[in-house]
C-alpha cells in the first residue's frame, strides 16, 4: 500500500477512475441537521458528528463556539487542505506541512436590515497557502492550480448557487 502526504495512493486512483467511468457515481448528496440550542446557539449533526456555533458577546452571543461565518472560512480551509494534499500525493509530490490562514470581510448593516447597499455576507474572502516541501515551483504551482480548478468549497462561494429555504410551518415534533 502506497501512502503519499497520508493518502492510499491506490485508494485515490480508484476513485478517480469509478467516477472517470461512471460520471453518475461522482453525482453526490451531503446532509446535515441544526438545533436551535437557544439564543444565538446551535448544533449541527453531519453523519454523527456534532459542531456547535455560537455568535462572539459583541454580536449578542455568548462565544461558547466559532460562529457560522467562521465555519464558512474553516469549511474553505479544510477543502483546500483536502485538495493540496491529494492533488500533490496524486502527481507525486511529497508534502511536509500545508498551512491555510483564512480571513473575510463582511460589513453587518443589511445582517441587522438597516438601510445598506451592502448585502449581509462576506464581500471577500482570502486565502494565504503556506506549502513546505522538496518539490519545484513549477511542481507547487501545477498542484496550487489544480487545487483552484477543483475545490468544491471555494467553488461554491465563488459563484451562484440554487438555494431554496422552505419554511415548514406548525412542526409538532
Amino acid at each position: 500500500m502506497a501512502i503519499l502526504n497520508g493518502i492510499d495512493l491506490e485508494v485515490g486512483k480508484k476513485i478517480i477512475e469509478t467516477v472517470k467511468n461512471s460520471p453518475e457515481a461522482g453525482k453526490t448528496l451531503w446532509r446535515s441537521t441544526t438545533l436551535w440550542q437557544g439564543g444565538t446557539k446551535a448544533e449541527t449533526t453531519i453523519r454523527g458528528f456534532k459542531v456547535n456555533t455560537d455568535e462572539p458577546t459583541n454580536l449578542g452571543g455568548t462565544d461558547t463556539a466559532p460562529n457560522p461565518v467562521e465555519m464558512v472560512l474553516a469549511a474553505l480551509g479544510g477543502c483546500l487542505i483536502v485538495g493540496y494534499s491529494l492533488n500533490a500525493a496524486m502527481l507525486g509530490v511529497e508534502l511536509q506541512k500545508i498551512e491555510i490562514s483564512l480571513e473575510g470581510d463582511i460589513d453587518l448593516p443589511g445582517f441587522f436590515g438597516l438601510p445598506s447597499d451592502i448585502l449581509p455576507g462576506y464581500s471577500s474572502v482570502r486565502a494565504r497557502v503556506f506549502i513546505k516541501s522538496d518539490a519545484s515551483l513549477d511542481q507547487l504551482d501545477e498542484v496550487h492550480n489544480r487545487v483552484l480548478a477543483t475545490s468544491p468549497v471555494g467553488l461554491t462561494l465563488s459563484k451562484n448557487v440554487n438555494l431554496e429555504i422552505e419554511l415548514v410551518r406548525r412542526r409538532t415534533a
